[in-house]
């Protein structure tokens, strides 16, 4: 017995205020030691002594807060996550209607009754059950949410929200039965108000983090569902991947993928492995080699010994790096939340301080008790007190920032990667697919006693009958030059080696120089051009005609065009640039100093890929990680800042805060100048919305302050943060742009 960690995937969190209330509640629960909040993945981790706390009393201060537990089975939980969305979806009709309906009652008064402050019974009664109907219909699970908090002792927007729909369905019940002047009315809306706008605001944030959520479900996908076990009689029979265990055999034709984790047994082929390394050039395997679980075989038939299962496979290893970056991932309370910290209980305290002075003080000068003024006071008080526009302030940046990014073709998907970027002093790059193409591409041609053109010629006539990618790079190069070449007459493939074709009655030879070494094949002529072309990181094959060496082809991954100038932009920036791949070190390098960047970490494998942004994080810096495939999704989730290439896996895609449509490298720093723009804009919103909500609050408390008008200062100040985010927007040209947002 000691200390546990427990980790839960929790739902209905919505803000970092959710976060910091389930931080607070744990840290006055006796036992608990550490506790670690992912708004972003909806995860929680608890590190408790199970001496004085059991798991499921752990998990019950999670739900008295009204959260729900998900089911540890990602299938399951995916279920309820899609249960989850068809009750926030209900829940915002019910109360969207309510809400209309008040609106057109509130219209039809003013408009077709003249009247602004009184209504017929009739009228007040319909309001009346249609705000107990919204706040106990669709807002009771808010109810049971401020309960909670308030009984721990914490002040959170759900205690504020409920105060002001109670503020104003007392309003309501106070006009109603004792003071005829207050507008009843008016004071029944506030209460459906703003409890739709709460349920709207929540039901948003449920669907981006449904979608996000998705990714390592779409991980463990890649994986077939069945493999080939041969036995010891050599009898072939389909299982399923769960009846696989350490030490079978199974068999992978050409074109499948692997489908656990193995070392090679029999056969020789080119095998993908861009799913564990990211690189483009397949990986030549035989026998006692070992190959992942996911990868694509390419050319041979395979015969695979199991070397792992279950959750030791590299699937499922990546897939529980992703979850825990998600749940240690550092916290990021939003600006907005830092102002509303303080806002809530300051709001809270004033109302009460206001009732209590107009009901004491008039005793002071000979007067009685004004308990309508104090009533007046602190109900319109926490009308205005509810930040609507504090609330909307970080949303309309974000969607002015998002509609700019998404003119450029970059889709911000996290509010957090505009707090955060203005702070980023490390941009950690993926070589393959972000800094290069991402494709095996012919880099150079050289020839010995004769021309380019000749050995083109020769080595795509050889290679025309390979499916090697290595061949396939030749042959749309020479089509690319309108190099002709002609079928060979003969053609053999030596796997992992290269071919031997008769082309026109030559005998040629197009493969890796130590296999043609040892074919006899004198090199001494190229030995200084294969040094320097390996030395850039490129994958050499020597053409060979009649056992003359005629000529060498370079094949690597082209560099970006925009890549060098991204890397200035960068640094000009003051941000450090970084490259971390998989790929060998001596590639790595050659890369990094074409483009300009120092500090290269290669030979990294994806958990290392995470502890490298983790360290950085440690020794104090912003990070923000740029790549595009599945082995970058566990750094890209641990980043200040994930940041993928839109041409790249799903499940980088989903890891990120940033999507890059496209292949542009550039995009990049264009989000890094619009969120540094966008972090601005919200901070001027801020300052905006908290000066008419202070001002409001303070014109409150003199009890003069009727209701319509606190109402109309809301939607004065939310007008003001509509135009202060959007009108240069307008003005300029630009249009606004919100499909970025989902």
């Amino acid at each position: 017995m000691g200390t546990t960690h427990g980790q839960f995937n929790v739902g209905g969190m919505s803000c970092s205020f959710c976060a910091e209330s389930i931080k607070k509640a744990y840290s006055r629960t006796d036992g608990v030691e550490d506790v670690d909040v992912s708004l972003a993945h909806e995860e929680v981790l608890v590190e408790y002594d199970d001496d004085l706390l059991s798991e499921v009393e752990v998990k019950d201060t999670l739900r008295d807060l009204g959260y729900t537990i998900r089911d540890p089975d990602k299938a399951k939980r995916y279920e309820q996550q899609q249960a989850e969305l068809a009750d926030g979806k209900r829940r915002l009709l019910i109360a969207g209607g309510a809400s209309i309906v008040v609106a057109a009652l509130m219209g039809w008064m003013i408009l077709v009754m003249g009247r602004f402050e009184s209504a017929s019974l009739a009228m007040d009664l319909v309001t009346l059950g249609l705000a107990l109907g919204t706040m106990f219909g669709p807002g009771r699970y808010i109810k049971q949410k401020a309960f909670q908090s308030l009984r721990r002792r914490i002040f959170n927007q759900h205690v504020l929200l409920e105060a002001g729909a109670f503020a104003g369905l007392l309003g309501g019940l106070l006009g109603l039965f004792v003071f005829p002047s207050f507008p009843t009315v008016h004071f029944f809306a506030v209460s459906v108000f703003i409890t739709t706008y709460h349920i709207l605001s929540e039901y948003t944030s449920l669907i981006v983090r449904t979608r996000a959520s998705q990714a390592v479900q779409s991980l463990l996908d890649l994986q077939p569902d069945t493999a080939r076990r041969v036995g010891e009689d050599g009898s072939v029979e389909e299982v399923p991947l769960d009846d696989l265990d350490v030490g079978d055999r199974v068999r992978v034709k050409p074109g499948e993928s692997i489908p656990v984790d193995g070392t090679v047994v029999e056969g020789e082929s080119t095998v993908d492995e861009s799913v564990a390394t990211g690189e483009s050039i397949p990986e030549e395997k035989a026998a006692g080699d070992e190959v992942i679980g996911g990868s694509v075989n390419e050319t041979g038939t395979l015969l695979i010994e199991v070397t792992a299962t279950g959750e030791d496979a590299f699937l499922n290893q990546v897939a529980r790096e992703i979850e825990e970056a998600r749940a240690m991932k550092p916290g990021i309370i939003q600006l907005a939340d830092r102002v509303l910290k303080y806002f809530v209980p300051g709001v809270l305290t004033i109302a009460a301080l206001s009732f209590l002075f107009w009901v004491v003080a008039p005793l002071a000068w000979g007067g009685g008790p004004n308990v309508q003024r104090g009533a007046f006071a602190a109900l319109a008080i926490l009308v205005l007190g509810y930040p609507c526009a504090l609330g909307m302030a970080t949303p309309l940046a974000l969607i002015r920032g998002g509609g700019k990014a998404a003119n450029r073709g970059i889709l911000m998907r996290s509010g957090d990667a505009f707090q955060i970027f203005p702070d980023v002093d490390h941009i950690v790059l993926d070589k393959t697919g972000t800094i290069t193409v991402g494709e095996p591409a012919i880099s150079e041609v050289v020839a010995f006693d004769t021309d380019e053109v000749d050995v083109l010629t020769t080595g795509a006539s050889a290679e025309a009958f390979s499916e090697h990618p290595l061949a396939d790079a030749i042959l749309e190069f020479a089509d690319e030059q309108d190099v002709e070449y002609a079928d060979p007459d003969d053609f053999d493939s030596v796997t992992g080696k290269g071919v031997r074709a008769t082309v026109a009655s030559d005998d040629v030879l197009v493969g890796k120089p130590g296999w043609l070494s040892d074919e006899g094949i004198d090199l001494s002529k190229a030995g200084d051009d294969i040094e320097r072309l390996q030395g850039r990181g490129l994958t050499v094959s020597g053409v060979v005609r009649d056992g003359d060496l005629i000529g060498l082809i370079g094949i690597g991954d082209e560099i970006k065009a925009d890549a060098a100038e991204t890397i200035r932009r960068m640094r000009d920036a003051g941000i450090t640039p970084v490259i971390i791949t998989g790929d060998n070190e001596r590639t790595a390098n050659a890369v990094a100093e074409e483009v300009g960047i120092d500090r290269v970490m290669a030979d990294v494998l994806p958990d290392e890929k995470r502890e490298e942004i983790g360290r950085l994080q440690e020794a104090g810096h912003r990070v923000a990680m740029v790549g595009d495939g599945i082995n970058d999704a566990p750094a890209l989730t641990q980043a200040d800042i994930g940041i993928a290439i839109g041409a790249g896996t799903d499940i980088a895609i989903e890891s990120a805060d940033i999507v890059l449509m496209g292949n542009r490298l550039g995009g990049v720093m264009d989000a890094y100048e619009i969120g540094t723009e966008s972090y601005r804009k919200t901070r001027q919103n801020l300052v905006t919305a908290f000066a008419f909500n202070g001002v409001g609050v303070a014109a409150a408390t003199t009890g003069l302050v009727h209701p319509v008008f606190a109402m109309l200062a809301m939607v004065l100040s939310v007008s003001a943060v509509l135009a202060n985010s959007f009108a240069g927007q307008l003005l300029s040209g630009e249009g606004v742009n919100t499909e970025f947002a989902l």
